[in-house]
């Protein structure tokens, strides 16, 4: 017998939780493992749970599903990501893939279409549920993809001349991570060079208070 996806779901609406918890667990092949209240648990739980999979909620207090998704795929990178939402609208599903979910799925979705989204993640794909999909308009290729949260604070660190290994210290996250972090931001911003990127923290105001809002 297959090793059964195991499963954590986080959101702060018990009800939301315990609903797609009972249906889940009639599947031999999932085992969830917990339920969790927002993101800050699910960022402190991670490595000791080992999940395959997540279902995220997006809007939750202390620490919500976008910037848990980046804080936990920091830790645990293979994890995959579904984002649960009541939120159809392009902004919100672009900015969920942009964090690093795999998928994102509205809560109205029948029941069997969560059973989906899982396999689908756990095939390799991505996945949109009809109505994500229909919102979600293909990218302008003239518009700059727009940097995370947390690359704005990588960048923040950079700009300000620290190493990859002293802003891994300060983030409390691995060398590897923050190169990937810095990889990324170059790509997105089309720029090749550390002093390309302090240039533009400087033209932006990133250097300008913190910068940032996680």
């Amino acid at each position: 017998m297959n090793t059964p996806v195991k499963v954590v779901i986080v959101d702060d609406h018990p009800m939301v939780a315990e609903g797609i918890q009972s249906i889940l667990e009639a599947y031999d092949d999932i085992e969830i493992l917990c339920a969790l209240k927002n993101g800050r648990e699910i960022v402190e739980q991670v490595q000791r749970l080992s999940p395959d999979v997540i279902l995220m909620d997006l809007n939750m207090p202390d620490i919500g599903g976008l910037t848990a998704t980046e804080m936990v795929l920091e830790r645990c990178p293979d994890t995959r990501i579904l984002i649960l939402s009541m939120h159809d609208s392009p902004e919100y599903i672009s900015s969920a893939l942009s964090h690093g979910a795999r998928g994102y799925v509205l809560k109205d979705v029948p029941p069997e279409k969560i059973k989906t989204a899982i396999d689908t993640v756990m095939q390799g794909e991505r996945y949109l549920c009809t109505g994500a999909k229909g919102s979600l308009a293909p990218p302008n290729g003239d518009q700059r993809e727009q940097l995370t949260g947390r690359e704005q604070t990588v960048l923040l660190q950079l700009a300000q001349g620290k190493s990859n290994k002293e802003v891994a210290l300060i983030l409390d996250i691995s060398v590897r991570t923050v190169e990937t972090h810095r990889k990324n931001i170059k790509r997105k911003l089309g720029i090749s060079s550390t002093a390309g990127l302090t240039r533009y923290a400087l033209e932006h105001g990133v250097l300008q208070g913190t910068g940032v809002s996680l």
